[in-house]
């Protein structure tokens, strides 16, 4: 009896000394992709500057475009307090089509978004496509010659990129257009390199490390400018295409958590977005400047939703 008492207070006393389960963050797709990143990077910057205590552990849950994760926190984890879910403009398109279902972005609470990841469009090394308006002028010519692969489902954000492209060039059939949707861009480059796909549609912040390793090539940036560290990657604009597509990149949290709780994570985002360690991870992944940040930002998404559910109508994504 003294053994077992002493075994039964020895277990206690280790689970005592366990430490709490850390902060999880939820990348909704495979590893590679950008809300794998936004995780990744938002988490250890969390972690470095002191806002959570302890690391941050990353859970890649793909599925649905991110659907399987936005519904696992809304119905079943809906006040964790210590839950963070990666976010972007991916995530508001989808809730826009109804691409989750019957599901609406009031069942989570949108955090803020503290940078902006600005849209591309890439080609393997190899590609006899030298230019955007190349690759515009061969789906003009037969559109089933073209196969782009992006890391939204049918109808999401990157699918809407190259639609957006192939309109201002002047082609109209967007409904002949060849699209792959996978779960995440490190995915749709694979496609692409492999041969797949002719063109990879997604963000800078996933083709990075893919360019440095002279996989791929980007025909264009899709922002204002050129992005600072890729200078030799012109924008659609000058190119002759009037397109402008940026993915924000920020985090959602399960919808019953208390007001301190959601203020808490508002503020720990803040600081991450004020750090100079983001600052170097912005300019080292091609992000630009775009901090929304706690009650701003629900009122930001709603507005975002109603237009991107007014793009989708008027090119016949939705009815």
């Amino acid at each position: 009896m003294t053994y077992r008492f002493r075994a039964l207070l020895a277990g206690a006393a280790f689970f005592v000394a366990t430490p709490a389960l850390a902060v999880e963050c939820i990348a909704p797709a495979n590893p590679g992709g950008g809300w794998d990143f936004t995780c990744r990077q938002i988490g250890k910057i969390m972690t470095d500057i002191g806002a959570v205590d302890g690391p941050v552990q990353v859970t890649n849950m793909a599925g649905g475009g991110g659907g399987l994760a936005y519904q696992t926190v809304a119905n079943e984890r809906t006040d964790d307090p210590d839950l963070i879910v990666a976010a972007s403009q991916a995530t508001a398109t989808r809730l826009a089509q109804k691409a989750y279902g019957e599901s609406t972005a009031d069942q989570v609470r949108f955090v803020g978004a503290i940078g902006a990841d600005p849209g591309v469009i890439v080609v393997a090394a190899d590609s006899p496509y030298q230019s955007l308006n190349d690759l515009v002028e061969a789906v003009k010519a037969d559109p089933g010659s073209v196969a782009f692969a992006g890391g939204s489902a049918a109808g999401g954000f990157d699918h809407l990129k190259v639609l957006q492209v192939l309109r201002a060039g002047g082609f109209d059939d967007v409904r002949s257009v060849k699209y792959i949707g996978v779960d995440g861009g490190a995915d749709a480059i694979t496609q692409t390199v492999g041969g797949f796909t002719q063109a990879m549609t997604g963000d800078m912040s996933e083709i990075v490390g893919f360019i440095k390793d002279g996989q791929v090539r980007a025909l264009a940036v899709l922002s204002e400018e050129r992005v600072p560290g890729f200078d030799d990657i012109p924008t659609a604009v000058e190119q002759g295409l009037d397109v402008v597509a940026v993915n924000w990149r920020g985090l959602y949290v399960p919808k019953d958590i208390s007001d301190e709780r959601f203020a808490e994570w508002a503020e720990k985002l803040q600081m991450v977005a004020d750090s100079e360690e983001w600052q170097a991870a912005m300019e080292a992944n091609g992000l630009a400047p775009f901090t929304v940040v706690g009650d701003d930002f629900q009122a930001f998404i709603d507005e975002n939703i109603a237009d991107t559910e007014a793009l989708s109508r008027e090119i016949g994504i939705i009815q």
